[in-house]
Order: C-alpha cells, then structure tokens, then sequence
C-alpha cells in the first residue's frame, strides 16, 4: 500500500496541469467511453481534463459527451459548436476556450478515436516537466522495433512524401505532421498562433508549424529548440476514419498557400 501511495505522489509531482482538446463530430459509434472512463479513474490521468468539442454533429455524439460530463463533471467538460465548422476551427475554439478558463499550463488536441492511446498523455507531460525549454511535444508514428505502429501501406508512403515535403519547406526535421496527438505550453507565443482562424481544411497542424515559425522571424533552430517528437509507442488506424488517400494530394496544394501567406518573403 505504502508503494502505491508513493507512486501516486510520484505521478502527481510529474504531471503539469493540462486539458486536452478532443474534436469530434458524428463520433458517436466510434466514441470508446470505456476507455476514456478507464484513463480519467486511473493515477496516471491525474492533473489531466479533458474538452470534448461538438463540431455540429447530426448524430448522438452531443449525448454521450454529456453522459461522460455527468460522471466526471470535474474532468470533462464540453463545447458545442455550431454549427459544423470542421476540425481545425473545432481544436482551435477549444484550444482558446482553454487558454481562457486559466486552469491549465498546458493544452493540445487528441483524435477521438484514440488511434493514439490516452496514457500516452501523461509521457508528453512528463518530457514538458523535465524539458522546461519545450513548448510542443508531438506524437510521431514511427516504425521502430518493438513498437505497435499499424497504419495502413498506402496512407504511410503518402505521409512519409508528405512530410518531407513539410520538412524541406519549413527547413525543419519534422518526420510526422499529422498525428493527431499533440501538446502545447500555454504562452504568449501559442496565444498569438491561435488568433486567427486556421486558413487550411486538411492541414492545419502544419499551418501550427508554420505560424510558430513566422513567430520566430523564419528561424528554423529557434523553433526547433523548442519542438519535440515522440515515437508513439502504439498507435492504430481505426476504422470509420474520415480522412481519404486522396485529401493527401489536397493537402499539397494547402501546403503551398501556407507558405505563401506566413513564410514567402
């Protein structure tokens, strides 16, 4: 028993306050409550909240993020956006709306369907705690011995291209720019980065990338010094995914808009 007390203590002193941003819309099959309930009762959730965001749904979804709020009213809480407005302004809404309530120092966005497992959030915290230098912490999915990283062939060679061409034009080492696990220190600089709406449909975690960037006058080692990318240990397609292997060949053309409005000179 002492042991456990000990651990708990231990999870407590590592965690840094944080709420996270979950975007869902027509989530309502696909929403595993069992396994959001199962992290918000367990140590390692400690310090952890979570923002479910209603991007005007047409199914259930609204009902059961109301359902989680009611047993956890202290760690759930809820946004409803209306009406559709589509994940990038759905994250960027909860994002600010968490920035404002002034709880958190930490803040970032999850996908719902927990491709990324939540206990993986409490690993990104714990690099923030040790690494005060670190104002964003990305989840990147890849392939190394040992872990569980099961994405499907055809989407893995179009991210791998890619994220090499995000790489090459933001002149930063990025190797995974779409996953949809990442945190943020709440400051001055993700304040500004969030101000306006995100100008891209498919891409906006790179439009992130590159607003920091052009907070940092171009300078691609200062924001690099900053960034972090953590090989997931697992992660899983799962199925019901909204995204399609052509909005990859969409996304070349938002990249190029993203950098003529914060990056051409």
């Amino acid at each position: 028993m002492a042991e456990e007390i000990l651990l708990v203590s231990e999870t407590a002193k590592i965690a840094e306050p944080c709420t996270v941003v979950i975007p869902c819309y027509n989530e309502a099959a696909r929403l595993r409550v069992d396994a959001y309930e199962a992290f918000l009762r367990s140590d390692a959730s400690y310090g952890v909240r979570l923002l479910f965001v209603n991007d005007g749904s047409r199914d259930g979804t609204l009902g059961v993020m109301e359902r989680m709020r009611e047993r956890f009213p202290e760690r759930v809480t809820l946004f409803d956006q209306q009406p559709n407005r589509g994940k990038a302004e759905a994250v960027r809404q909860g994002m600010l709306q968490v920035i404002a309530e002034g709880r958190s120092k930490v803040t970032g966005f999850w996908d719902a369907d927990l491709a990324t497992p939540l206990d993986l959030i409490p690993k990104f915290l714990e690099l923030m705690k040790e690494r005060p230098e670190l104002h964003l912490v990305l989840g990147a999915r890849v392939r190394l011995l040992g872990h569980q990283i099961h994405r499907q062939p055809m989407r893995h060679y179009l991210g791998r291209c890619f994220a090499t061409a995000v790489s090459l034009l933001l002149h930063l080492p990025v190797y995974d720019t779409q996953c949809g696990a990442k945190l943020f220190r709440i400051n001055s600089e993700l304040e500004q980065v969030l101000v306006e709406p995100f100008h891209s449909r498919w891409i906006f975690d790179v439009e992130i990338l590159a607003r920091y960037l052009a907070f940092h006058h171009g300078h691609s080692e200062e924001l690099g010094a900053e960034m972090y990318e953590y090989p997931l240990p697992a992660w899983s397609d799962v199925k019901g995914s909204k995204v399609r292997s052509t909005d990859f060949f969409l996304a070349f053309g938002e990249l190029m808009t993203i950098y003529r409005r914060h990056l051409a000179k």
